[in-house]
């Protein structure tokens, strides 16, 4: 998986998108200002947090009026505290009043999701786990939030269906077994990791036995996880999912497994409160 080279033109493409909902034909509001006046603002936070989306607030400034100046006090991934200047930006008044919105939309989510991403990297801190994401991300959004879990100290799972197999159940009905499916996929791509999840302790021989790469096992409890990792003597390495969340997080990574599968980090965000404060 290679998210870095995508990343610049998943940001274009995000802004880009994101001003032509907002502005469509053009910011009437921001029009009733002087074309010649110009303004200074800056952007605080009003709590604390994982501070993430430089490349998509630079972006945005970008595409309304290249001439606009910032001047970054934070880096992606640094922890912010309330009150805090981010950012201090000098232009075109229109210019900082059509970019105010789009430049803090992706400012707040993107720090939301670093955030979620510190909070569940902290919990299993001094264990094996590796947090991941899952594609259960905002449309149109994928390339950016995986970008923040990882400001935030989590890990990437596959960015789509194309870099990485994972046999799902539905998969393995249609194909016949796991063996099968398995089988098909080496044959289509032989360099291509290869994960297969498991319901059943039985499933997990068979996926043992396909010696693939990653096991995910589905919403195992906590001793069939641990006779799972016994089973599975270090052959394969280990994915816990389904029905995760923050207060079992710790007690599903004594376990022995090797990651950790969690929806929440994307779907349930809370964006972080920013504010932009012209003077």
């Amino acid at each position: 998986m290679d998210l870095d080279s995508k990343l610049a033109a998943a940001v274009a493409a995000n802004v880009a998108a994101a001003l032509a909902e907002d502005v469509g034909t053009g910011d009437i509001t921001a029009a009733l200002v002087a074309p010649e006046a110009r303004a200074h603002a800056t952007v605080i936070t009003r709590e604390r947090a994982i501070f993430c989306g430089r490349p998509w607030a630079d972006e945005t400034c970008r595409q309304v009026d290249p001439n606009i100046a910032l001047d970054w006090r934070v880096a992606d991934g640094d922890a912010i505290e309330a009150e805090q200047a981010l950012v201090v930006l000098d232009g075109r008044a229109r210019s900082l009043l059509t970019a105010e919105r789009t430049m803090l939309n992706f400012l707040q989510l993107l720090s939301g999701t670093a955030t979620a991403a510190h909070r569940y990297a902290d919990a299993v801190r001094g264990t094996r786990v590796r947090v991941l994401d899952t594609r259960k991300t905002l449309p149109g959004l994928r390339i950016a939030q995986k970008y923040a879990v990882r400001c935030g100290g989590c890990y990437n799972h596959r960015i789509g269906l194309y870099d990485a197999f994972l046999i799902k159940e539905n998969h393995i009905s249609a194909a016949g077994s796991i063996a099968a499916a398995v089988s098909r996929a080496r044959a289509s791509a032989p360099a291509m990791s290869i994960e297969v999840e498991v319901e059943t302790l039985d499933q997990l021989r068979a996926a043992l036995v396909a010696n693939v790469d990653v096991i995910m096992l589905d919403n195992f409890d906590l001793a069939g996880m641990r006779e799972a990792v016994r089973m599975n003597q270090g052959q394969a390495k280990l994915e816990a999912s389904g029905g995760v969340n923050f207060e079992t997080l710790r007690t599903i990574a004594a376990t022995g497994v090797d990651y950790i599968s969690v929806g929440e980090l994307t779907k349930k965000v809370q964006p972080i409160d920013l504010s932009m404060r012209f003077s």
